[in-house]
């Protein structure tokens, strides 16, 4: 074996250990850095990741209705509603096992007063998974500085989505990107 693909195999051995945990049931991802951007009190920060974490175990669980309950009633992303993102998550259960996710917060703010109040999440991450029926553990979404929009409901932050008003479609066909949260 060359010293080339030694080097290649190392390389590919040491992303795969980053970005693929051996243990299915692995705790959520969710982290802050020390570059992190935050505009947000303590508490609200730990409310605001807390509800991350929560769709980290419903989706682990496979628990449709709790990681729907995550999401406010009027979400709306790219022409996707509540009820689209239901049959997303639905599809991904049948054909995916071992899901999990990780997110990386750059920027952290609160916009607005009162019922206005929206938080700002510029994330970077990925939602794993094992497919059933090949067995091949894939990224099955992943994001770039995506901005989660959440908005609180009722005493919890929920996902809307986006900042509101009306978007089109970003493709003409299937879905957009990154609609999972």
């Amino acid at each position: 074996m060359t010293m080339r693909r030694i080097a290649v195999l190392l390389g590919v051995s040491l992303s795969l250990s980053v970005w693929m945990p051996l243990t299915p049931d692995a705790e959520a991802k969710t982290q802050t850095t020390s570059s992190t951007i935050q505009e947000v009190d303590s508490a609200t920060l730990a409310e605001l990741l807390s509800t991350f974490e929560q769709a980290e175990q419903a989706m682990q669980a496979h628990d449709l209705d709790n990681i729907m309950a995550l999401y406010s009633d009027d979400y709306y992303y790219h022409g996707l509603t509540k009820a689209d993102i239901r049959k997303v998550w639905a599809q991904l259960f049948d054909h995916y096992k071992n899901l999990e996710s990780f997110h990386t917060f750059s920027v952290i703010r609160a916009v607005g007063t009162g019922s206005k109040l929206i938080a700002e999440m510029t994330c970077t991450g990925v939602v794993w998974g094992t497919a059933k029926n090949t067995k091949l553990r894939s990224p099955v979404d992943s994001w770039y500085e995506e901005v989660h929009f959440l908005k609180k409901e009722n005493g919890r932050w929920k996902i809307t989505g986006n900042a509101g008003g009306e978007s089109e479609p970003i493709l003409p066909f299937g879905t957009a990107p990154h609609p999972l949260f």
